[in-house]
């Protein structure tokens, strides 16, 4: 699966993709998709903005789902045609709103009124209209972790459902916006369709609120939010998109001809990236011993903002297995990948994969320790 031979030369730590599997990813999500006719797929570029890997993902027709102004520079660069980006985000700036505006987007997904009056006033500075909709906090818990559950009452993200009819209001007084949707986004790594049922029962509700005012939205844009396979990414490399687009043909009741959106990042790219690292030093501890390797939290911050586990692999070795904590060369105590795993028996030198780590991966890591950022590099570079 690794071409390591090729490895032996690159330096250490890089990301490496292979780029067959996102192919196959991504045929499988137009494919399924594809069975609705009004399904329209989004990829977050938030979970991996490498422009290789964002050249290929435009190639497969997806739109784009951006959450700043360099998203959506990064999204033009690689192809995305500007009337399927659309703009998400708590805290947008003036000079991100006019990016968007004057790239004419397709949409602005709002977040509060306070920011719809800006974008009202921006547009009307520029002579346009902004087309936007409204995210809404669906007040639902997502079976995931507590950092990547966005629709709370209590989290930061969207407008509360009781204040919806009041932001509608607002914008029909506005000159230079146009509502065309309600947006909705639950969580992150979400596995269980039930999560994403309780979403279309509360949406359901909120449409037939909006009906007794006569209100209509062309489009309606639940996230994104389904999760992979940590645990055996060779055994489930490719996210069951079937039952994620079912799960919403099902359970959603749509009007006539309303556009459904989708907004997928992780269950796009996180199967095909791995983290490269070398090992430096294997230190016996007291009651472990450690595989000290030259990646740290600075290239890989999941593991340590989420205490997130990605499966780990030795691939230079096929010797028989020891225990290990596999640890970074940070000064800091959470600088660990994983503890009392497995691995086929570690030396010097040898080079681990850290799986499933296409996304969240290289577009999060730091310079922190002064440490330079990875480089990223797709299969086809090591051919």
């Amino acid at each position: 699966m690794f071409p390591v031979d090729k490895f032996q030369d690159t330096r250490t730590p890089f990301y490496y993709y292979d780029t067959q599997l996102l192919r196959e990813t991504l045929k499988t999500i137009n494919e399924e998709s594809g069975k609705h006719a009004n399904y329209h797929v989004h990829y977050a570029v938030k979970a991996n903005a490498n422009q290789k890997i964002l050249h290929i993902i435009s190639q497969y027709g997806l739109g784009a789902d951006c959450v700043s102004g360099g998203e959506i520079k990064a999204a033009l660069e690689a192809g995305f045609p500007v009337d399927s980006i659309v703009y998400a985000g708590v805290g947008k700036s003036d000079w991100e709103i006019e990016l968007g505006l004057q790239n004419d987007i397709a949409c602005f997904n709002v977040e509060s009124i306070a920011e719809l009056e800006v974008i009202n006033d921006l547009a009307q500075k520029h002579g346009k209209k902004a087309r936007v909709a409204f995210r809404i906090n669906p007040n639902i818990g997502a079976h995931t972790h507590a950092n990547i559950t966005t629709g709370l009452a209590e989290n930061k993200f969207g407008i509360a459902m009781q204040d919806m009819d009041k932001v509608i209001d607002e914008a029909q007084t506005m000159a230079n916006v146009e509502v065309i949707g309600l947006h909705f986004h639950i969580g992150s790594q979400i596995l269980d369709m039930g999560d994403f049922k309780a979403l279309c029962n509360r949406i359901n509700d909120l449409q037939s609120q909006l009906a007794k005012r006569n209100v209509f939205v062309q489009n309606i844009n639940v996230g994104g939010g389904l999760g992979v396979s940590y645990d055996n990414p060779d055994r489930e490399p490719i996210p069951d998109f079937k039952d994620y687009f079912n799960t919403y043909a099902t359970h959603l009741r749509l009007r006539n001809d309303q556009q459904l959106h989708f907004e997928l990042g992780r269950s796009v790219v996180a199967q095909c990236g791995s983290l490269i690292t070398r090992l430096l030093y294997v230190k016996q501890g007291s009651y472990k011993q450690f595989a000290i390797v030259d990646a740290g939290m600075t290239d890989l911050i999941r593991p340590a903002l989420y205490q997130a586990l990605h499966k780990i692999q030795n691939i230079s070795s096929d010797e028989p297995n020891e225990t290990y904590d596999v640890v970074g060369p940070i000064c800091e105590s959470s600088d660990v990948f994983a503890k009392a795993i497995d691995l086929n028996r570690c030396h010097r030198g040898d080079l681990l994969a850290i799986r499933s780590a296409g996304a969240y991966g290289e577009i999060m890591a730091s310079g922190y320790n002064c440490r330079p950022l990875p480089e990223g590099y797709i299969s086809e570079e090591f051919r």
